[in-house]
């Protein structure tokens, strides 16, 4: 009876675990949809670069959060392993993949929102440098 009750437990961790890491694998995914990836190519305007910047810095913010909470859960797995008995080793191994994954997306998206930073600090001194052109030709008129 004991082990019986111990397999329906640890059937019904993995169902919740695995349940409640499926929103996070689609929400690290979303990141880079058509839509943002349309925007970011479009963009033409100061304004447009850093609007493009910002969602791939709350993007990063939003993988940093995620990426920390799955090292804790990590750290659960590696302090309480005699819990979950066979699985521990899998609950392991793939909370590290995700969370290596993670790591990989915020570092994505920090370049991502760099790159357009950059970009928008080019556009301005340009701008700028053509109102000074503008104004000195001005003045020799």
């Amino acid at each position: 009876m004991k082990t019986q009750s111990g397999n329906i437990f640890a059937a019904l961790s993995i169902v919740c675990l695995l349940a409640s890491l499926s929103p996070s694998v689609t929400a690290a995914q979303s990141v880079d949809t058509p839509e943002i990836r349309a925007a970011a190519q479009n963009a033409t305007t100061r304004s447009e670069h850093e609007a493009v910047a910002k969602h791939y810095e709350d993007a990063a913010t939003q993988m940093q959060a995620k990426m920390e909470e799955q090292k804790e859960l990590l750290e659960h797995y590696e302090d309480k392993s005699y819990l979950y008995g066979r699985r521990a080793q899998d609950l392991q191994s793939h909370t590290a993949a995700l969370v290596r994954h993670y790591e990989k997306a915020v570092k994505a998206n920090i370049r991502e929102a760099a790159l357009h930073r950059q970009m928008a600090s080019k556009l301005e001194e340009n701008h700028a440098v053509s109102g000074t052109q503008t104004a000195s030709a001005e003045d020799g008129l």
